[in-house]
């Protein structure tokens, strides 16, 4: 292994040990101390590649919008009827909102100030693959009007994205048992787009 192979098993791992922290305490509670320690490394690496614990989370972040971007490509499948295509996107979109709310409710705080620029931020929109969503709602509606298919996206996303950031709370707060994600699917699917 080359020493710039070295340096890239390191920094990854310095980088897959702050996400599995941030998961498991939070953003407030990690520090570059214990991602230093948990990751068999010491302070002066991790400050050397990130710079900083906030340079960290950037980059955590930017990790996470990636894990984001591959579920896009369940989209693409045309042996699978728009609707089965786009039940199992948000299926697997909520599998990485639940892996790590708090940090998607960190992005969602955040807004494009995850971003260096407005630009880099309209970038990752138009890579993620929010017009693959549009165009199989346009194919599951016929609507082709870019203004209302987007605001069918933030519907959508609000009702499945939005119980699964508040489950946690919803669940000790008032004891009441949150339907699974597979049910909050086929109700939305059944009151949205019936037939």
């Amino acid at each position: 292994m080359t020493a710039s192979d070295k340096q890239n098993v390191t920094r990854v791992k310095i980088l897959n040990t702050a996400l599995e922290l941030i998961k498991k305490e939070g953003f407030e509670a990690i520090t570059i101390r214990k991602i230093a320690t948990q990751s068999d490394t010491n302070i002066s690496l991790v400050n050397y590649y990130f710079g900083s614990k906030d340079k960290l989370i950037s980059e955590a972040i930017q990790s996470l919008l990636s894990s984001f971007q591959e579920s896009f490509t369940i989209l693409d499948n045309m042996s699978l009827s728009p609707k089965e295509r786009l039940k199992q996107f948000l299926t697997d979109y909520v599998k990485v909102i639940s892996q790590y709310p708090e940090l998607v409710s960190k992005i969602i705080a955040l807004g494009n100030a995850t971003f260096a620029s407005q630009y880099e931020y309209g970038q990752f929109l138009r890579m993620s693959g929010f017009d693959k969503v549009s165009r199989t709602l346009s194919e599951m509606t016929n609507e082709s009007n870019p203004d209302r298919l987007m605001m069918m996206i933030m519907q959508i996303f609000g009702a499945i994205f939005l119980p699964e950031l508040m489950k946690p709370l919803i669940v000790s707060g008032t004891g009441v048992n949150v339907s699974t994600t597979a049910q909050q699917i086929e109700l939305l699917f059944e009151r949205y787009f019936h037939e």
